[in-house]
């Protein structure tokens, strides 16, 4: 079960990031999830939208270069320890993590929600649902 995320790679300037969300914001796009990792140069800005296909299409054609990549949501406690308990589960079972950012959403009663991208969703997946995990799917984290 994976979910899909945008990845802008952006020339670091000011004005870069207005511009991909002042796009998005004109199509009704809702930004669900981002995080932004940045080189002197350049970043790459990773987005979690409502509507993926939509927001590819318009970043695009404003001639920004734009990917789709499966990562992996997973529902976790919003207390003290409950990223660590994730990351436990990933770090007995041997699952790499190329990059993580997590979310909150207030009305979600003490839940938080981790995007991982990891070299092998399958397994990850397989480990993550073994263990009793919660994973999101790309329906549900664009309803909230």
């Amino acid at each position: 079960m994976t979910i899909k995320q945008l990845s802008i790679f952006a020339e670091n300037r000011n004005g870069a990031l207005y511009t991909v969300t002042d796009i998005l914001a004109k199509e009704n796009i809702d930004i669900r999830a981002f995080s932004v990792a940045d080189t002197q140069d350049f970043g790459v800005l990773r987005l979690i939208v409502s509507d993926t296909d939509k927001a590819k299409q318009v970043l695009a054609a404003a001639d920004m270069i734009v990917s789709i990549t499966d990562v992996i949501a997973v529902e976790i406690p919003d207390t003290p320890g409950g990223l660590s308990s994730i990351l436990k589960v990933i770090y007995d079972n041997n699952v790499a993590v190329e990059y993580m950012y997590a979310f909150v959403i207030p009305h979600t009663n003490s839940k938080a929600y981790v995007v991982l991208r990891v070299p092998d969703n399958d397994a990850a997946v397989a480990v993550l649902q073994n263990a009793g995990i919660t994973l999101i799917d790309d329906r549900t984290v664009r309803q909230f």
